[in-house]
């Protein structure tokens, strides 16, 4: 009989394996290899213009889960993962999910623009150009993005491009959307 329960056990995990169900179905956080930190701590707050020349705070924001992505309009990495954040921003920005695209360019502000608009990008797209933002949120590298949960706090960070548009990060924005 211990030989039939064996079966049945491994009979059962297989069921739960082909039905869908991941090893990181428990962490969404694992799906995107976002690192979490061992304390969530307020955001850092900053105000920044967008390339409309409009002030955005991450105050303005309070309440929604963001996306706050640190890139530049010369990191080829940055470029490939712009086109899955606009998917990500259509399919959750009216559950209360944002995307702040803050671009580390230095020069003028004509190339980050030319860029959002090339690729459509309907997120807002901020400019950092002396970089205090960047140095604040303590940016090594690009693209690195945080996530920020609807109470204001930090939820992990991810650092390097990734598929924003894959069922890993809808599973990861869904879950960060259902947190109060």
């Amino acid at each position: 009989m211990p030989a039939l329960s064996r079966m049945l056990a491994c009979l059962m995990a297989m069921i739960v394996l082909l039905g869908g169900k991941s090893a990181f179905a428990a962490d969404p956080f694992a799906g995107m290899d976002v690192k979490t930190p061992r304390a969530r701590i307020e955001a850092p707050a900053f105000t920044l213009p967008d390339i409309d020349g409009q002030q955005v705070r991450l105050s303005d924001f309070k309440g929604k889960v963001v996306l706050l992505n640190f890139w530049a309009t010369w990191c080829a990495p940055c470029l490939e993962e712009m086109p899955d954040m606009q998917l990500l921003w259509e399919k959750s920005r009216e559950e209360g999910f944002v995307i702040l695209a803050v671009a580390a360019d230095r020069g003028s502000k004509e190339q980050v623009v030319a860029f959002a608009q090339e690729l459509a990008l309907t997120f807002p797209v901020l400019l950092d150009p002396d970089g205090n933002v960047r140095n604040r949120y303590e940016v090594a590298a690009l693209p690195m993005s945080y996530l920020i949960g609807r109470d204001g706090k930090i939820s992990g960070r991810v650092i390097g491009s990734k598929a924003w548009a894959s069922q890993e990060a809808f599973t990861l924005i869904d879950h960060l959307l259902r947190q109060r």
